[in-house]
């Protein structure tokens, strides 16, 4: 198969509608409305992701003393949570995990730019978790992750692999809107991050997919650009005694890629897709 015809079946994979090559500065949805699924004939061989593994963090982020405290309280429970199989339980668990957040969190407690927090959302018993940065506008009217274009976008990519948004769970690394939609900072991260390693340590899943720069440095502890580190395997190690790493995998943000409707993106995030497709043997919709 030639390059063009590689890169049309991945659009449909994902849900994009092929764009003039001018004139145009978002992407079309397809024209069923839903994202289809390619022709196993368009995987990319898994062989084609590096092997190379990025240096992960030792331990995960030490979180500031004010944070910390209420780790250690929680920590000794996560090691049994991660072992129910009950769902109800878990996101029992998940929920009391938020509102102690709402209540706690020395950053989304004391910060002013946002309507709501942003906890996250999705299957407790998820197989696949996506890290987002942190909620934009319309996250912070809704009070949801990844809604607007971005999630749009998101939905279209879970869709690809054969999976609802219900069997996936989503989370930002900051779960307050930061001011203008900017980056967040370094210690907005150290404040509210020990909560997201919580909830991952609650879910459990098979794998993480960090969307972007800040959700992968966070995660990998790696100083590294996106465009370096995605579509290579990595692992995230949890704190001492609870449990084994978990692979990841570091892909662009949604947002990134709407911004940057290029053949390049296009084909690098839906291979990366079809990566974690092969390791957790999802099998591929005709």
């Amino acid at each position: 198969m030639d390059r063009s015809n590689a890169l049309r079946m991945a659009d449909r994979a994902m849900g994009l509608s092929r764009m003039p090559r001018r004139g145009r500065s978002q992407v079309a949805p397809s024209a069923e409305g839903a994202p289809i699924i390619g022709a196993q004939s368009a995987r990319a061989p898994v062989e084609a992701h590096s092997t190379t593994p990025i240096a992960p963090r030792e331990r995960a982020p030490v979180p500031p003393a004010a944070a910390a405290t209420a780790l250690r309280v929680v920590l000794s429970n996560h090691a049994e949570a991660a072992t129910v199989q009950d769902p109800a339980s878990r996101a029992q668990a998940l929920q009391a995990l938020r509102e102690r957040h709402d209540r706690t969190c020395p950053h989304c407690t004391t910060a002013t730019a946002h309507t709501h927090t942003v906890f996250g959302e999705g299957n407790a018993m998820a197989r696949i978790m996506f890290i987002g940065e942190a909620p934009g506008e319309t996250e912070d009217q809704t009070g949801r992750p990844f809604v607007g274009p971005a999630g749009d976008k998101l939905n279209g990519m879970i869709t690809a692999m054969g999976l609802r948004r219900e069997d996936v769970y989503i989370a930002n690394v900051l779960k307050s809107r930061p001011p203008d939609n900017r980056t967040p900072l370094q210690h907005e991260v150290d404040a509210c991050g020990p909560f997201l390693i919580e909830q991952i340590l609650l879910i459990r899943p098979e794998v993480l997919i960090t969307l972007g720069g800040p959700a992968t440095k966070l995660i990998l502890g790696t100083e590294a650009g996106i465009s370096r580190v995605r579509g290579i395997w990595a692992e995230w190690a949890p704190p001492a005694g609870h449990g084994a790493p978990i692979p990841v995998m570091p892909t662009y943000h949604p947002a990134y890629l709407l911004r940057n409707y290029t053949a390049k993106t296009r084909g690098e995030v839906w291979s990366d897709l079809q990566a974690v497709m092969a390791r957790l043997n999802l099998p591929a919709r005709g």
